[in-house]
């Protein structure tokens, strides 16, 4: 089994890549709802996924992961605020960013052991696997009826 990306909110999968095909990536922002979202590289061993997912300028604590259900929630929001005060003129900025990711678990991922680490803009996540699921999964007998 593998780490299957899943996005809640295409319903339409096939409209989608249409649209993403007819026009062009100019238009991309116009068209698309997450411009935010994060590249995530998906590494598979022996022993565990290793997800690496690209979010400079979100701390630590940015970041909710949950597992519900079968599935692998990756979210984080941050908001920022500065103000440059001279003498003529006042300039005040606001940044705000956030993503939401969803992946399908295989069954052999032992949720309950999943580690995540924040470091120099880059968030690993290892999904360690159950290797007892695997040898039993690799061992099978079929009836034949």
């Amino acid at each position: 089994m593998s780490l299957i990306k899943w996005n809640p909110e295409i319903r339409f999968p096939g409209v989608v890549n249409w649209m993403d095909d007819f026009f062009s990536d100019d238009m991309e922002g116009l068209w698309k709802k997450n411009t935010n979202m994060p590249a995530i590289n998906v590494k598979e061993s022996k022993k565990a996924f290793n997800l690496e997912v690209a979010a400079p300028g979100y701390q630590k604590n940015d970041f909710k992961i949950e597992v519900k259900n079968g599935y692998l929630n990756i979210s984080a929001e941050t908001e920022a605020e500065t103000e440059n005060k001279d003498e003529k003129y006042t300039r005040r900025e606001w940044k705000y960013a956030s993503f939401n990711r969803f992946f399908t678990l295989p069954e052999n991922v032992k949720s309950e052991d999943i580690v995540a680490k924040y470091e120099n803009g880059i968030l690993k996540i290892t999904l360690p696997k159950n290797t007892k699921v695997e040898e039993e999964a690799s061992i099978k007998t079929v009836a034949v009826q």
